[in-house]
Formats: structure tokens, sequence, C-alpha cells
């Protein structure tokens, strides 16, 4: 049975290059940074989880709820398989309860804090914003795109950041937690327009503070799906 399974819906990435120095303190022993063109990224994604269910049981009043997380891309070599993953420097839900598993099985680094997000649709457009509150001050993520899901193209940074399949976790200097996250290949919507108001250092640390004044690679909004996240391995 997988240890979780939910929906994520309406994944708001927004996408930066960065010097692969300053990730390497944060990449777990077994992988090593996974590159696009050359370009070493990092992702600030704002997401919804949905219909969520911890071994087949829904827990009431943990179902659904927003998430926001600062990640990075990762390759771990198995054989003649690469397995492509993300490593979260941060993922923030307003669940304690969540943070509390995911912090003590996963050994990831959740963190709680007051979150709100809206959804407006038309014929013609889609809105997504999420927010969360840090030290008194929200931040905002926002983008308006067009109400007509597209297919990913092979070879595209849009693949490349939605298309990771395993995530990992520091367990300590010498061991590294691996688990897989099941789900169909994405669609997206054509971004229009965007908007943040997002303070990196506050956040994430002062490693990301350059992030504040930077203009994005790229912004995305994918549609997402029913996925599943399996149970964790040690390595």
């Amino acid at each position: 049975m997988s240890f979780l399974t939910a929906e994520w819906r309406k994944l708001v990435m927004i996408n930066y290059e960065v010097a692969p120095e300053i990730l390497q303190k944060y990449v777990p022993k077994g992988t090593a940074l996974d590159f696009f063109e050359g370009k070493c990224y990092v992702s600030l994604v704002g997401f919804m989880f949905l219909n969520t269910k911890l071994l087949g049981i829904k827990v009431p009043f943990h179902s659904n709820f927003e998430e926001v997380n600062l990640r990075f891309y990762v390759k771990r070599r198995v054989g003649e398989e690469t397995k492509r993953g993300v490593v979260f420097t941060k993922e923030i839900v307003p669940k304690p309860a969540i943070t509390f598993v995911a912090n003590t099985i996963y050994k990831e680094n959740y963190e709680t804090l007051p979150m709100k997000h809206s959804w407006k649709e038309d014929h013609d457009s889609l809105k997504v914003s999420y927010k969360w509150k840090t030290k008194n001050k929200w931040n905002t993520i926002f983008v308006e795109a067009k109400n007509e899901r597209e297919k990913i193209k092979e070879n595209s940074v849009i693949e490349f950041i939605s298309e990771h399949y395993w995530g990992y976790a520091k367990k300590n200097e010498n061991e590294t937690n691996e688990y897989e996250v099941k789900h169909p290949k994405w669609e997206y919507y054509p971004i229009s327009n965007y908007k943040l108001n997002v303070d990196f250092s506050t956040n994430y640390g002062d490693e990301f503070k350059a992030l504040n004044e930077v203009i994005p690679n790229s912004v995305m909004l994918l549609e997402g799906s029913e996925i599943s996240v399996e149970n964790k391995t040690t390595l």
C-alpha cells in the first residue's frame, strides 16, 4: 500500500537558475545535481493537496490543504538506470500534523504557517494564487494563464521541471531517504501574466537572498493529477 495518496492540482512552478555551489550542502549522499542544458535550477512551487489519504485512510481536517516548497533537482545512477528526483530545502503547509509526519518519517524540512489560496476560472483565463504568512508578512505567488491545457513537449524545460519521479532527503551525512512519486505525465496552461511577492532570505536562508532581485527563468502552471508517494528506502 502507498504511504500517501492524493491529488496535486494547479501547480505553480517558478524557476530560477542558480550557481550549483549554493546547493551542494543540501545534496543527499548518493545523488548528484541534475542540470538542464547546462543550467542548475531551483523551483518555488505552490499547489493544492486534495483528497489526501495516509495508508489509505483520510485524516479528519487534513484532506485538502495548500503547500509551497522550494526544491531543486538531482539524479542517482543505479546500474544502467538514472533516477531523476527532487530535493526540498523547505516545504510549507498549514497543518501541523502533516509537518510532524513528514519531518519524523521522511526527514523532510516541513514548516507549519498560515496559508490560503485562490482559484478563479472563466472561459478564457485561469487565475491561481498561493499565499503564506512568515513573520507577520504575507508572501504571494500569482499566475494568470490561458484556460486551455497543452501537452508537454519532449526535451523541453517544462518536461525537465515536472518529470522527476523520485524524492530524496538527507537523513544525515551518511544516509539518504529515497521514495518514489507516481503520477501520469501532466499538462500545462500557457502563462500570460504573473506576480511575485516573496522574501526568499526570510523563508529559505541568506544563500537564496539573490532570488529577491532576479527575474525567473520561467513560470509554469500545470494541472496536476492523482499521485501516490511510496514508502521510503534508506540508502
